[in-house]
Formats: structure tokens, C-alpha cells, sequence
């Protein structure tokens, strides 16, 4: 089954970003891996901010981690064809954490069971967890790196 059609069934119809975002770009290729900018859960009329810990439950932040690796995908499709993906080498999960928020890692397995719902043993990745404070308030910031043919 095509990675888009699966895309589709778990709720997301896959249309590539755009990849100038100045003074940036979305995701930069070189040779077969694909490197994304941070990406944030933002999607449609969706916006995930707040503190984890504070304003959001760990289950509300998994969520936007979920959102946030799908426009990672979405990137990825901005400069590469996103059937060509073959594997999720790497997700750096970022979480706009409260004080003493120890609970990151539960926050970035969102993004990781997405992503091997998403791609199947594609979608297993090495992965960094961690938290901070996040630009504009937002929840989760993930970038990835991904092979692709």
C-alpha cells in the first residue's frame, strides 16, 4: 500500500509542503537523506501551544507531536517524492516543557507510533527526546532525517 494511501486512512491527506519558508527551506537533500527543518503542530485550522505540564496532558502533546512528524512528511514530500522514503533514519523530538516535566519521551512517542503506523518498519528510527522552551509557544518541535531512494 503506498504511504499516501495509508496517510489517508489514519486522517491525513498528504499534500507536500512548500519548501521556501524564508529565510529557510522546509528540508534540504543530500544524496539519499533528506534533512527537515523543525516542525511544529500546525495543520488546518489546528494549532497546538501551551506548556506540557502545564496546559497540555501528555496525551494532548503526543498528539501535536503526531501532527508536527506529519509535516515532516509533508517536507520531505517538498523536495523528494514521498513514496521514494525507505527509512526514518533519526526524529529529534523537542517539548515546550513546565518545571519539572520529566515526561518527554511518552510526549515523543507520538511521532514515533505515527510513523510506524504511517511506514511500517520505515518508520523505525533512532530518537532523541528532549525538553525546553519552544519558540511562539509552541507544544513540540520535531525535526527528522530520512533516507529516500
Amino acid at each position: 500500500m503506498s504511504i499516501v494511501t495509508t496517510l489517508a486512512q489514519l486522517g491525513y491527506k498528504f499534500e507536500p509542503a512548500p519548501l521556501e519558508f524564508p529565510p529557510f527551506h522546509q528540508a534540504v537533500r543530500a544524496g539519499n537523506l533528506v534533512f527537515t527543518s523543525g516542525q511544529i503542530p500546525l495543520l488546518g485550522e489546528t494549532q497546538i501551544k501551551g506548556k506540557v505540564g502545564r496546559d497540555l496532558t501528555v496525551h494532548q502533546a503526543a498528539k501535536a507531536a503526531e501532527i508536527a512528524a506529519y509535516n515532516c512528511l509533508r517536507a520531505v514530500g517538498a523536495i523528494a517524492d514521498i513514496e521514494s522514503i525507505q527509512r526514518i533514519i533519526k526524529v529529534f523530538g523537542m517539548v515546550n516543557v513546565a518545571d519539572n516535566f520529566d515526561e518527554t519521551p511518552k510526549v515523543i512517542d507520538g511521532a514515533s507510533e505515527f510513523l510506524l503506523r504511517a511506514l511500517g518498519d520505515r518508520g523505525n528510527h533512532a530518537r532523541s527526546a528532549v525538553g525546553m522552551v519552544l519558540p511562539y509557544g509552541w507544544a513540540v518541535e520535531i525535526e527528522m532525517v530520512v533516507q529516500v531512494r
